[in-house]
């Protein structure tokens, strides 16, 4: 079995941060189809109307739960979604974020920067 990552709450938003992005494009990915999404996605999807909306989700339930994509089929290219979230009986994640009160929090893989950049600017249309 993998040793899951750990990262304390202020961690995990320095992490976030690095990636060099606005808060709306933070970037994860999920485990089960490794699609990249951001918060700016999950509203986009209908999850939510702003950042503060959609922010218990990012990282937790992929953005495909909110556009119906359905299952995950093994060989499907990420980016599609998926049905996958946290919160449910099988704990596939790799990383727990520890909040102050010493909570373990699932969450997904964060994006390096670079992939968090890209996503952005694939969505707003900028070029690096």
């Amino acid at each position: 079995m993998r040793t899951r990552q750990t990262m304390t709450l202020d961690e995990y938003v320095s992490a976030l941060k690095a990636q060099g992005v606005p808060r709306d494009h933070f970037a994860v990915k999920c485990p089960i189809c490794e699609t990249i999404q951001s918060a700016s996605d999950l509203i986009a999807a209908g999850a939510g109307k702003d950042f503060d909306d959609v922010e218990m989700y990012l990282g937790f339930s992929c953005v495909g739960r909110f556009t119906k994509a359905g299952e995950h089929k093994r060989g499907t290219a990420p980016g599609r979604g998926c049905n996958w979230t946290l919160g449910g009986l099988f704990q596939v994640h790799e990383l727990e974020v520890i909040t102050p009160d010493g909570v373990h929090n699932p969450r997904f893989e964060l994006a390096t920067p670079e992939e968090a950049q890209a996503h952005m600017n694939s969505k707003t249309g900028a070029t690096a």
